[in-house]
Order: C-alpha cells, then sequence, then structure tokens
C-alpha cells in the first residue's frame, strides 16, 4: 500500500509562490512491483470538480494542464522522495485543495485512473 502525504500549503496574495510536497517514499520504493504508476497533483475548489494539475512518472517526465500556462513545475526531492509542485504567479482562482494522486496505467491528467490518494493541503490565495 502507498500512502501520500501532501504538505506545503498556506494562504498568499496574488502574484505570490508557494511549493507543494507530496511525500511519496513508498511509490518509490515500489517501483519494481508497480513500474507503470504514475504520480499526479489534482485540486478542487469548493463547488467544483476536482481538476488534473500535473502527472509524472519515475522517468521525471511531466505533463501539465494547459490552463497553467507554465506556472506550475513539478519536480523530484531526490533526498527527501518528494515529488514537489512548484507554483508561481499565484492568482484567486488557484484556491483549492490541493491533492497528490497515485496509480493510473497512463498518462492521464484524468481523476478516475488514480486510486491512492493523500488528504490534501489547502491553497489559499488572495487579491
Amino acid at each position: 500500500q502507498v500512502n501520500l502525504v501532501e504538505s506545503g500549503g498556506g494562504s498568499v496574495q496574488a502574484g505570490g509562490s508557494l511549493t507543494l510536497s507530496c511525500e511519496a517514499s513508498e511509490y518509490i520504493n515500489n517501483r519494481h512491483t508497480n513500474p507503470r504508476a504514475y504520480l499526479a497533483w489534482f485540486r478542487q475548489a469548493p463547488g467544483k470538480e476536482r481538476e488534473g494539475v500535473a502527472v509524472t512518472d519515475r522517468s521525471g517526465l511531466a505533463t501539465y494542464a494547459e490552463f497553467l500556462k507554465g506556472r506550475f513545475t513539478l519536480s523530484w526531492d531526490a533526498v527527501k522522495n518528494t515529488l514537489d509542485l512548484q507554483m508561481k504567479n499565484l492568482q484567486p482562482e488557484d484556491t483549492a485543495m490541493y491533492y497528490c494522486a497515485a496509480g493510473g496505467v497512463t498518462r492521464t491528467l484524468d481523476a478516475r485512473f488514480f486510486t491512492i490518494w493523500g488528504l490534501g493541503t489547502q491553497v489559499t490565495v488572495s487579491s
């Protein structure tokens, strides 16, 4: 069983930055038993559906949602075994609960293909 723990959320003003981390040691250590699993970040704002933000696999190749317009970047921290989401130029519409998820057999930002979820970390952006 892979456990995912998100951290790094908080409150910032528009134009600010945050870096979210997803602790994924078990995902990394299970690479020999589940080599095709993907790891992704999703977000869900109040009253809205959960939407994919970015997805990657052990190769490190990342795919981003088009609406991000290059503001977010995924990266692996090999020391901490975390998948980090660096968010720049945050806007009020980025306010949401951000979730880390694992699973899938294809590179996708469709939440239905991910079976393991963290509890989320809240990001609030004020204008």
